[in-house]
């Protein structure tokens, strides 16, 4: 898994735990919902730290709730 991969999943994890669609993530965040398609579609390669925070804030986590996960514990180096 990657980093895009790991993030991508997360979403989708913390969205079922708090039973809210991608949708209604994207309105309480701020996060225009094309965005939030290509981040949980993996398009998104390189997912900007400030839309991750807009996403933690409409969550009500901090952003070290969001990669407190096993997701992100042992990723590999990504050389492009």
């Amino acid at each position: 898994m990657n980093i895009s991969q790991a993030v991508s999943v997360r979403i989708v994890d913390l969205c079922r735990e708090r039973n809210i669609t991608i949708n209604k993530l994207c309105t309480i965040s701020g996060v225009t919902q094309s965005t939030v398609n290509d981040i949980v579609n993996h398009r998104a390669r390189n997912i900007g730290i400030v839309t991750i925070k807009k996403l933690c804030d409409g969550l009500d986590i901090t952003i070290t709730d969001f990669f407190d996960t096993d997701y992100f514990k042992g990723l590999e180096q990504e050389i492009y």
